[in-house]
């Protein structure tokens, strides 16, 4: 059965969504993957709509004890917007680069990371840049600090998630989305039901190769378009998918 979690790493990974199908439980399947596979390495969230209670609620349903992680430096939750304004306090002003401290910041824990002999393979996950956009950071200081970051992990050997929620304008997708696109390896793609909501189906959700999917092993990657997309159903702390016009299958 297709899983959107079994992929090679270290990759680059965006995953798109709309209001009406939230893409969270992808995001903390693939943090909770992570730190059961690779037990002694880095990982880091840059949250933006989301508080360290809510992520350590749901590891806990996996039995992953966060607080332990974070007292071993192994994870570390950075709540971008509270940085972001106190970096403007800090310099009095505007910053010229409003990232720039925040990127150093993310610099310093790979450095960490690297003096402590832990292992390669870290994780950054970034959730979500179009809440930064929308509340007035513009699309081309958000595509620099993606430049950024994917130069970082690639440097480090990092696997890079990047979350961005779709909002269409006449039958355009927004150019941050189209960026974000060039830079990836592959596009995981959360939809709601065409058909509307359903009480036993969520949504549905495909795999799209990226622009620099081939630079991985392609065969070992099964790719979805849409039109052969898997549905999914939210359960109290994981995700079950399964073919159209079935229930069956569990992650």
């Amino acid at each position: 059965m297709f899983s959107p979690f079994d992929l090679p790493i270290p990759i680059s990974i965006l995953i798109t969504d709309e209001l009406s199908s939230p893409a969270d439980f992808a995001l903390h399947q693939y943090l909770i993957s992570h730190i059961k596979e690779k037990k002694n390495s880095l990982q880091i969230v840059l949250s933006v709509s989301e508080g360290l209670t809510r992520w350590q609620s749901i590891s806990a349903k996996s039995n992953i004890d966060l607080p332990k992680q974070i007292a071993a430096e192994t994870f570390h939750l950075i709540d971008v917007t509270s940085a972001l304004e106190s970096d403007k306090v800090a310099s009095g002003s505007t910053p010229p680069s409003p990232f720039h401290a925040l990127y150093e910041q993310i610099v310093s824990l790979f450095e960490k990371n690297k003096a402590a002999g832990r292992d390669s393979d870290a994780l950054v996950i970034l959730d979500d840049i179009s809440s930064l956009e929308w509340v007035g950071y513009s699309a081309s200081d958000l595509c620099r600090l993606c430049r950024a970051l994917r130069a970082l992990c690639l440097k480090n050997q990092a696997t890079l998630i990047i979350r961005h929620h779709l909002v269409q304008t006449s039958g355009e997708m927004d150019p941050l989305f189209r960026h974000l696109h060039a830079l990836c390896m592959y596009h995981l793609d959360v939809q709601p039901l065409t058909s509307g909501r359903s009480g036993a189906v969520s949504g549905q959700i495909a795999l799209h190769p990226g622009p620099n999917a081939f630079s991985t092993l392609p065969s070992l990657v099964k790719v979805r378009s849409r039109s052969a997309a898997l549905q999914y159903r939210l359960t109290d702390g994981n995700a079950v998918f399964f073919e159209r016009g079935s229930s069956r299958g569990v992650l």
